[in-house]
């Protein structure tokens, strides 16, 4: 309840203190490149549920066609403003609607896409008995995830045998310990990284 509690709070105050912001970004993002402001994509939430997640657009039409994992700092399928918002998070933003509406937390494991969720292990499928965050330890320890697949032979082989098993045991550890004291210092961790 607490955790809930925190989550309703926090997002709403974020996105009322965030609002001329969003405006700002929504209107660099229609001057930069053709499509809407923001991007819907299906992912795998609470008891295994998908869901629609929100975030503004970082790349161009119906780019994720072409595949859903980004590739290296320089994906061509990512548009300038797009590469801002992604190495300061901000696309991650509209995110607190869906934390407000209960279909994320504030913290809690990044929900996946169900293609990778189909391929979960019986333990790797308890990160699914919480709601998903927008940030976690998993954001923290990977946020330099799209140049560790640069650099892979096969980027999407590589993320399924070597980093998301690697991030859903951070996950798991998530939790095992999850309390009120742990979201305040991953939420802390986070911004120290954002402005690393």
């Amino acid at each position: 309840m607490l955790k809930r509690a925190f989550d309703i709070c926090a997002a709403t105050i974020g996105l009322i203190i965030l609002s001329p912001l969003f405006v700002i970004i929504a209107l660099a993002i229609v001057m930069d490149s053709r499509g809407g402001v923001f991007y819907k994509q299906i992912r795998v939430g609470l008891h295994n549920k998908d869901f629609s997640i929100l975030k503004f657009r970082t790349m161009r039409p119906n780019a994720d066609k072409q595949g859903l994992l980004t590739v290296g700092g320089r994906d061509p399928r990512v548009t300038r403003i797009g590469y801002f918002l992604r190495k300061y998070k901000l696309d991650e933003f509209p995110q607190l609607f869906n934390v407000v509406i209960g279909d994320m937390s504030i913290v809690g494991p990044r929900p996946e896409v169900r293609k990778y969720v189909n391929r979960y292990t019986e333990k790797q499928k308890n990160v699914l008995n919480i709601r998903p965050g927008i940030t976690d330890y998993a954001s923290i320890e990977y946020a330099n995830e799209n140049e560790l697949l640069k650099h892979a032979t096969d980027p999407e082989q590589t993320y399924i045998n070597q980093i998301m098993p690697a991030k859903l045991e951070l996950n798991l550890k998530y939790v095992q310990e999850k309390n009120f004291t742990t979201d305040l210092k991953i939420i802390a961790l986070t911004i120290a990284k954002i402005l690393k």
